[in-house]
């Protein structure tokens, strides 16, 4: 791989900085907004690559994800918030601690809203309350504009405006790329000059583990439906590389309840070997290796509501 996986803990910098360049601008930037509003898909493309799986389902970010953009005279390191909501159970109030945690801890933040929605909703109402009292600065990202005809844009960035005071608006779609490199020059613009933090060849904090975890709760997301997805966590075993060269990933899918389980597997397994292969295309086209993908499922009753087993699967508030 030409880029860099990092080893330390999600959503943390390193201890020491890098290195530090004269007129060199570097920071923080949190990508915050209700669930499934299109963060994770925002961060793929600043970042350039796949870092954060994507679904069309809420919540499906669970932790912070920081994706490093080193450009000339700059590095932007984005996170990646779980969306902010109202929550339901352990897990929910965990997601919603690391978001809120996230926004004192930066130096721009940058606010997602859904262009198709045309206003704003109670989800976004609740959200600009919790920025009231936030004094970093924030832009405002209006995202899916390739959802809404162009002579709609001004009149729905308006009435997002008039949540919150915003150094700037910006129409963007994440899925395509409009608009995003004119936010990234407006970000870089609002860094402090500043050391560079991660390596240059270092895209995101992720250990390799997590990132195959994440792609496989991905295919879940994809493939199933009601609350099967959001009862799912992914433990990775111990990988090792076999003398064919080929990376043996073991992989155990958590649910909650035996019917989960059998929803999961399928049919003469056939619901499993589905997620299985496609994850696997996923692992072999982010890692650069010929991946087998060892998958069993097993239940963990009520795991979301229990605090052990939440730190067992690396939900930490830090």
């Amino acid at each position: 791989m030409d880029e860099r996986h990092g080893t330390q803990g999600a959503g943390e910098a390193p201890d020491r900085p890098v290195t530090g360049e004269p007129g060199f601008r570097s920071g923080f930037v949190a990508l915050i907004g209700r669930p499934n509003v299109g963060k994770s898909t925002l961060l793929n493309q600043l970042i350039g690559r796949k870092i954060a799986i994507m679904s069309d389902k809420p919540q499906t970010t669970r932790t912070r994800i920081l994706g490093v953009l080193n450009r000339p005279g700059a590095q932007v390191v984005f996170v990646d918030t779980p969306g902010i909501h109202k929550p339901q159970h352990l897990l929910g109030e965990h997601m919603v601690r690391i978001a809120r945690r996230t926004l004192s801890e930066v130096e721009v933040v940058c606010w997602l809203v859904e262009a198709p929605d045309r206003a704003p909703g109670a989800g976004d109402r609740y959200i600009a309350e919790q920025l009231r009292s936030v004094r970093t600065p924030k832009i405002l990202v209006v995202n899916k504009i390739d959802q809404v005809p162009a002579r709609e844009y001004d009149e729905i960035a308006a009435r997002f405006r008039q949540l919150g005071d915003f150094v700037d608006v910006h129409l963007v779609s994440a899925l395509y790329g409009r608009g995003v490199p004119e936010l990234v020059d407006r970000l870089v613009g609002l860094l402090p000059e500043g050391p560079r933090y991660f390596p240059e060849d270092m895209i995101t904090d992720q250990p390799e583990a997590q990132i195959m975890a994440e792609l496989i709760r991905e295919q879940i997301l994809h493939l199933t439906r009601d609350e099967v997805p959001h009862a799912v966590a992914v433990e990775i075993g111990r990988v090792e590389q076999r003398p064919n060269g080929m990376v043996y990933v073991p992989a155990t899918i958590y649910v909650e309840r035996e019917g989960q389980k059998r929803i999961l597997i399928g049919e003469q397994g056939r619901m499993l070997k589905q997620i299985g292969r496609q994850a696997r295309l996923e692992m072999e086209a982010l890692l650069g290796s010929r991946i087998y993908l060892d998958l069993w499922v097993k239940v963990k009753p009520d795991w979301r509501n229990k605090q052990g087993a939440l730190s067992s699967f690396g939900y930490r508030d830090a």
